[in-house]
């Protein structure tokens, strides 16, 4: 599966230059990386975001050079985010130097689901004491944005859009070990979902987010956890293997 960013995708040798700019997106912890973060830590959030929320899907093949280009940097710190993005199982680094995102199979699938379904709900009900009426009506700014994706079919706005309401809640109690294991996961899951839902559509999803914030207003860490597990296995389950054909 050849790596390509959607949208902005870079062909092989692809020439095309622009002004350099700074790399936006969340850095190793999740957090946006400040204006002076290294370039290497910039660039490395910037392809570890476009992975999570499905910017980075199989399709066409890219060269490193086209990346950088299409990133505004030089080809050396696109090399070393590849490499630590590598070392997490969200890319595949082939003999020939290709790049491209791993291929799913059924027993990687059902692992990356039943990770999720123990770690997620665990992370929420961490995070519950910690969310506070700013950090919740951002919840629900994220969950009208699905909303609206979902409405409209864009399948882009709504992987974006889902991630920043997961880990919304994840993020308010400080860690350093659960939710960036529950990062990586979204790392090896972010392109598969994507190509999955530019196959089917949003029409196969099924949003429990509205149990999820009400299960926050109320201080209700059971019903939490229990609706981050159903938003996780309701949505795979209803997917199932079908999405694993090439």
């Amino acid at each position: 599966m050849p790596l390509t960013l959607d949208k902005t995708a870079v062909g092989p040798g692809s020439g095309r230059s622009r002004p350099p700019e700074k790399p936006k997106g969340p850095g190793p912890s999740g957090a946006e990386p400040s204006a002076a973060a290294p370039i290497h830590d910039q660039v490395y959030g910037a392809l570890r975001e476009a992975l999570v929320t499905g910017r980075i899907v199989p399709g066409r093949a890219v060269t490193l050079r086209g990346l950088a280009a299409n990133l505004g940097v030089s080809p050396m710190p696109v090399r070393e985010a590849i490499r630590r993005i590598s070392a997490e199982g969200g890319l595949v680094v082939q003999a020939n130097r290709r790049v491209s995102v791993p291929d799913m199979t059924a027993e990687r699938f059902d692992e990356l689901v039943r990770a999720r379904s123990l770690l997620e709900p665990e992370a929420a009900a961490r995070a519950l004491p910690h969310i506070d009426a700013a950090r919740l009506k951002r919840i629900v700014e994220a969950d009208d944005q699905i909303e609206q994706a979902l409405q409209s079919g864009d399948v882009e706005g709504y992987m974006a859009a889902n991630h920043r309401f997961h880990f919304e809640i994840y993020r308010a109690a400080p860690s350093t070990v659960l939710v960036p294991m529950i990062e990586s996961l979204w790392l090896r899951f972010g392109p598969f979902m994507r190509r999955v839902y530019g196959r089917y559509g949003t029409a196969i999803l099924i949003d429990q987010h509205e149990r999820a914030i009400a299960a926050i207003r109320g201080g209700d860490e059971a019903g939490l956890r229990a609706a981050i597990r159903a938003d996780i296995l309701d949505g795979m389950n209803e997917i199932g293997a079908s999405g694993l054909d090439p």
